[in-house]
């Protein structure tokens, strides 16, 4: 039985050119898309790492642009970004020198997350963020 090439890539849902927001959320949601199904147990170890060697390609990508004089986002921003990129660099470092499947949801995971981020408009972003830090109302606040 023959599985697909993980690594390969699949243009068909590509967003359009010109908002890099869009691809950027988009690159990272495939990337996760493609890790989630190499994690299978039918899959083979190589075609696994073929789809984390490819998610490495993206973040490194990523730390390239943070570490840019020209970048524009915050330097706080920046500075938590480039924590990132330095976690995904470590544990995908941990997956290729020692194949455990499991540790594979992390970088999933935060794909998804960032991904869902980008793909929210501003306004909705800062929505959410004021909905998380909002304290909520305690019933024996009542008089």
């Amino acid at each position: 039985m023959s599985y697909p090439n993980y690594g390969q890539a699949s243009y068909n849902s590509m967003p359009q050119p010109g908002n890099p927001r869009a691809t950027e959320a988009w690159a990272l949601t495939e990337a996760a898309r493609r890790m989630s199904l190499a994690q299978k147990p039918e899959v083979s170890d190589e075609e696994l790492l073929v789809a984390v060697r490819l998610n490495w390609r993206l973040w490194t990508i990523f730390q390239a642009e943070l570490a840019s004089p020209e970048c524009p986002l915050p330097l706080e921003m920046r500075q938590d970004m480039l924590s990132l990129c330095n976690f995904i660099d470590k544990r995908t470092v941990e997956i290729i020198s020692d194949v455990d499947r499991a540790k594979i949801d992390a970088l999933i995971n935060i794909n998804r997350q960032i991904a869902a981020g980008l793909f929210a408009t501003p306004s909705q972003a800062e929505e959410a963020s004021a909905d998380q830090t909002a304290a909520p109302a305690s019933t024996n606040d009542v008089v």
